[in-house]
């Protein structure tokens, strides 16, 4: 008797174990957004590779105006471009991004950020390279071209100069920019560089077509914040 309860509850951890994982999988699941798609003319977006695998699409994600800020809704892990953002040679992408309750639609940060370098946004084959900034501090730099390539690790790294949130719910505000130098791309938080890769790695096989293209913004899933301020300017 005794030996068999052993056997049961080593049969139980791995199974309890196992839907615990599950569970928490499913908890930061891409949620729809109700009333979702792109209400601001001109704008366009591209949904995730790994999204659009699930099934998710463009309408469970939200951009709408509000004021004259542009706010983002997710959903699924997206980006939103206007067609007619364009940047080539050497610039400056910049946007302020304000998350007025911070990990208000999960329980943990996820991150946004602006992307440069966009090209056959339309296709399978899409390409671009963000820089994206969480509430806590810290930032990634990542792309799609179109297999997803990260250039900090699966996780990011702490950037010193960007902004914390007090705490869940409370407001936290980034000026978020890329530089694209002759020789190199920079990650900027706050008017400090926090990253600089050289674009001899960044425009390769796999990676980007050129740092050239639609420039935009980019969320992960299930986060709310406003953009104010997306510029390009020449160098």
């Amino acid at each position: 008797m005794r030996r068999s309860i052993i056997v049961a509850a080593i049969t139980l951890v791995p199974a309890l174990a196992a839907a615990q994982g599950g569970a928490a999988q499913a908890g930061d699941a891409s949620r729809a957004v109700a009333g979702g798609g792109i209400a601001v003319a001109g704008w366009k977006a591209v949904i995730d590779p790994k999204e659009a695998l699930s099934g998710a699409t463009i309408e469970q994600a939200k951009l709408a105006k509000e004021g004259d800020a542009l706010k983002v809704t997710t959903g699924p892990a997206i980006a939103y471009y206007n067609p007619s953002n364009t940047a080539s040679g050497i610039y400056t992408v910049k946007a302020t991004f304000t998350e007025k309750e911070f990990m208000a639609l999960n329980n943990h940060p996820h991150p946004y950020g602006v992307f440069i370098g966009g090209n056959d946004l339309g296709g399978a084959n899409a390409s671009y390279l963000y820089c994206a900034a969480y509430g806590t501090g810290n930032f990634i730099m990542r792309g799609f071209g179109p297999a997803a390539f990260q250039l900090n690790g699966g996780r990011g790294a702490p950037a010193p100069s960007a902004n914390k949130a007090a705490g869940k719910g409370q407001p936290v505000t980034q000026e978020i920019a890329i530089n694209v130098n002759a020789d190199n791309v920079e990650c900027a938080i706050n008017g400090t560089v926090v990253g600089t890769y050289p674009k001899a790695d960044l425009v390769a096989a796999g990676k980007l077509k050129s740092t050239d293209g639609v420039y935009g913004i980019r969320f992960g899933h299930n986060t709310e914040a406003t953009v104010t301020g997306l510029t390009m300017v020449k160098k």
